[in-house]
């Protein structure tokens, strides 16, 4: 049996895509959120975060790597397309980063300061991400209604991370700083739903190719499924929110449970949408392909660090599983 090694390499790569998207979302939406809270309830928010946030970050480097090393004639075409976007997204990371640093040690205004400056860190880091999904989605073609579509795109995923950021406060948190979350989330599913209408409406209209694999009736009718499926996480979220709210008999991390699968049904749309195209409508998978000898090295490198990056990963979860105290970070 012969082995395809980019379609291996692509899964890797949406894996390790998918991952960044719940990890780091729901930290750069607390991040988000912090201007809703009181002072003390920042400081719990920040604790909630504190000792997964740069780690959450291995899985943006990973898939950036797997472009970089397995189809490297992409790679330069993706990343001069959205260099400036990239930069964006860079300098919100930078920033978010010292932001969290200094304002351990910072006090009075400057404490505020650095709380204002983590909150625009992670916004910029997140509408950064999505003028980028839009635009390779859009095989980077530019003018005024693409930016639209730029503008729709990046207003969902910053709608996504938000969610994912309550739902995740929800789970950590308890008191009065899990009763807002839940309205954080109630109100961050009304959001999610309109970009999600939005970004549906408009995909088919910015690109033909993702038309023609949305609307191929009735070859296409199994693709129904996902919207059903989406409509019932989305009810799923909600309820159970709703029922840690009034304490009756829920798991309080149900409601991020129900986001992350709201997520990876959006994903599976994305990738059923791009597939088998690394530049959109430009250049496939194999056509980006390194050379199968280098991608056979590249594999048996990934199949020894994948576990070890699982592995303290589940290990870092398990040793700060529970509520988050507020003197945690």
């Amino acid at each position: 049996m012969t082995i395809d090694l980019p379609v291996i390499f692509t899964v890797l790569m949406g894996v390790a895509i998918l991952a960044y998207v719940i990890l780091d979302g729901y930290d750069l939406g607390v991040a988000m959120l912090m201007p809703a809270g009181t002072a003390a309830e920042q400081e719990r928010m920040v604790a909630s975060i504190g000792p997964f946030w740069d780690a959450n970050q291995t899985w943006l480097v990973l898939g950036v790597g797997l472009l970089l090393v397995a189809f490297p004639r992409a790679h330069g075409i993706v990343l001069t397309s959205l260099y400036l976007p990239v930069i964006a997204m860079l300098v919100g990371l930078m920033l978010r980063g010292v932001s969290f640093e200094f304002r351990v040690k910072a006090e009075g205004w400057q404490r505020e300061m650095w709380h204002w400056l983590l909150w625009f860190g992670s916004f910029v880091t997140s509408v950064a991400q999505g003028l980028m999904l839009a635009s390779y989605i859009t095989g980077f073609r530019s003018g005024f209604g693409y930016f639209l579509f730029g503008l729709i795109v990046a207003g969902g995923v910053c709608g996504a991370y938000v969610l994912l950021g309550a739902t995740w406060l929800i789970w950590r948190t308890d008191g009065e700083l899990q009763r807002k979350a839940v309205a954080w989330t109630h109100w961050g599913l009304f959001w999610v739903a309109l970009g999600i209408a939005l970004v549906s409406l408009a995909t088919p209209m910015v690109s033909a190719t993702v038309y023609h694999k949305w609307f191929d009736f009735p070859r296409t009718l199994a693709l129904m499924l996902l919207p059903v499926a989406s409509a019932g996480a989305w009810a799923w979220i909600w309820r159970s929110a709703s029922g840690v709210r009034e304490a009756k008999p829920v798991r309080d991390w149900f409601p991020f449970a129900g986001t992350f699968l709201l997520v990876l049904l959006s994903f599976a749309g994305l990738a059923y949408s791009l597939f088998p195209y690394v530049v959109m409508d430009r250049m496939t998978i194999w056509e980006a392909a390194a050379h199968p000898s280098s991608l056979k090295l590249v594999l048996a490198g990934a199949v020894v660090v994948l576990p070890f990056i699982v592995g303290y990963t589940l290990y870092a979860y398990r040793v700060f599983r529970g509520k988050a105290p507020a003197k945690l970070y």
